[in-house]
C-alpha cells in the first residue's frame, strides 16, 4: 500500500488532521515543508539530466514514475529544528532521493522484479546491464551533489552507501552458520532501509545548523522507523486485498523471500507440530513455486496470514515504531517533534 501520494499536502502526508495540525507554528511548518518539496522536485528534474541521450532516458525513467519522497520530506522536516529549508538542505535532500532512486535500479536487478512504481522495471525494459549502469550513474550524480556541501556531506554519503551495499550483500548471501536468522534479517532491514532514512533526517540537522545534540536522536528515529516500515510490509505482503496493497498476496514469499512471519514460523517448527506442518506447506507450495499462483499456494499463504506469527510480526513493527518515537525524547516539544511522532504512527497504521 502506498504510504503517501505525491501531490498531497504535508498535512495529509504526515497523517495530521486539521484538528491536530492547528497552531500557527504547525501551519507554518506544513507550508514550509510543502514549499521545500516543490523545490526538491524541481531540483530532481534538473539534476537527473544527462547530456548523453540514452543515459538521460534511462535515468529519468523511474523518476517520472513518481515516488513518495519520504526521505526528502524527513530532511526538510528536521531542518526546521535549525534554520529551515535553505539551499544546502534542498541540495542534500535531492542527493539522498537520487541515492534512493539509484538503489531501486539495482534492487530490481537483484530481485528480478517485473514492476516498479506501477511501470515495468528498468531491467525489464532495457536489461540488467543498462539498469545497473543507470543506477551507477545516479549514484555518481548524488555523490557530485554531496561534494558541493563539503567533507561532512561526503562522509555521510559514503557511510550510507557502504551500508546500503552491505545490506544487499548480506540479504543475498543469507544468514551464516551460527548466526540468528531473525537478527540477520533485522540488520539487513536496518542497513537497506533504515540507514538512508536516518541519513535524510541527519542531513536536515547538519545542513540547517541545528544543535548537534539533535543528530543522534533523529538518526535513531530513522533507523528504527525504517525497520518498522519494512516489517509492516511483511504483514502487508500477506494481505488478502491486492487492490489496496498493489501486490498479489504472498508476492515476497512466492519470490523466495523469507520475511519475518516465515522466520518466526521456522523458529517454532522444531517444537510445534502445527507450525512445522504449515512451514512444510509454505516451502513446498509457495517458496518453491517460482511465483506460480496455485490453490495450494493461496491456501498456505492464507494460513500464514491467520497464524499468530503474523500478529507477532505486527506487534514487533509497532515496537520498533514506539522505540523510534522514544528516541526523540531529547528534541524540543513543538511542531517538528509532533510531526515526527505522527509520521511514526502513520507507518504502522498502514496495516489497519
Amino acid at each position: 500500500m502506498p504510504l503517501f501520494r505525491r501531490g498531497a499536502s504535508v498535512t495529509s502526508q504526515l497523517g495530521l488532521s486539521d484538528r491536530i495540525f492547528s497552531t500557527a507554528e504547525d501551519r507554518g511548518l506544513a507550508a514550509g515543508i510543502d514549499a521545500g518539496i516543490d523545490q526538491v522536485e524541481a531540483s530532481l528534474l534538473a539534476e537527473v539530466t544527462f547530456a548523453d541521450e540514452i543515459a538521460n532516458v534511462t535515468s529519468r525513467y523511474l523518476l517520472k514514475a513518481g515516488g513518495k519522497r519520504v526521505r526528502p520530506m524527513l530532511a526538510l522536516l528536521t531542518a526546521h529544528l535549525g534554520s529551515g529549508n535553505h539551499a544546502d538542505v534542498i541540495t542534500a535532500a535531492t542527493a539522498i532521493e537520487i541515492t534512493h532512486l539509484a538503489s531501486l535500479y539495482h534492487d530490481d536487478v537483484m530481485d528480478d522484479s517485473d514492476k516498479r512504481r506501477g511501470v515495468p522495471s528498468a531491467q525489464t525494459v532495457w536489461g540488467n546491464s543498462v539498469a545497473i549502469l543507470t543506477g551507477d550513474l545516479l549514484f555518481a550524480r548524488a555523490n557530485q551533489l554531496m561534494a558541493r556541501l563539503g567533507e561532512r556531506a561526503i562522509r555521510l554519503q559514503a557511510d550510507t552507501f557502504e551500508r546500503l551495499v552491505l545490506g544487499q550483500l548480506h540479504e543475498t548471501v543469507g544468514a551464516q552458520p551460527g548466526q540468528d536468522p531473525v537478527d540477520h534479517y533485522i540488520q539487513v532491514l536496518a542497513d537497506k532501509t533504515g540507514s538512508l532514512i536516518a541519513a535524510a533526517a541527519q542531513a536536515g540537522i547538519i545542513f540547517s545548523d541545528a544543535p548537534a545534540e539533535y543528530e543522534q536522536p533523529v538518526i535513531a528515529f530513522g533507523e528504527k522507523i525504517g525497520v518498522a516500515f519494512q516489517l509492516i510490509d511483511d504483514v502487508l505482503d500477506l494481505s488478502p486485498q491486492p487492490e489496496e496493497t498493489g501486490k498479489v498476496p504472498g508476492t515476497d514469499l512466492r519470490a523466495g523471500v523469507a520475511t519475518l512471519p516465515l522466520l518466526r514460523l521456522r523458529e517454532r517448527a522444531p517444537h510445534d507440530a502445527i507450525a512445522a506442518a504449515l512451514l512444510e506447506r509454505l516451502e513446498r507450495d509457495v517458496m518453491a513455486s517460482n511465483g506460480v499462483a496455485t490453490p495450494e499456494a493461496d491456501s498456505a499463504i492464507t494460513a500464514l496470514r491467520e497464524h499468530d506469527v503474523t500478529a507477532q510480526t505486527l506487534a514487533e513493527a509497532h515496537g520498533w515504531a514506539r522505540e523510534a518515537v522514544e528516541a526523540l525524547a531529547a528534541l524540543p516539544h513543538g511542531s517538528v517533534k509532533k510531526a515526527l511522532t505522527r509520521f511514526a504512527d502513520t507507518i504502522v497504521e498502514r496495516s489497519s
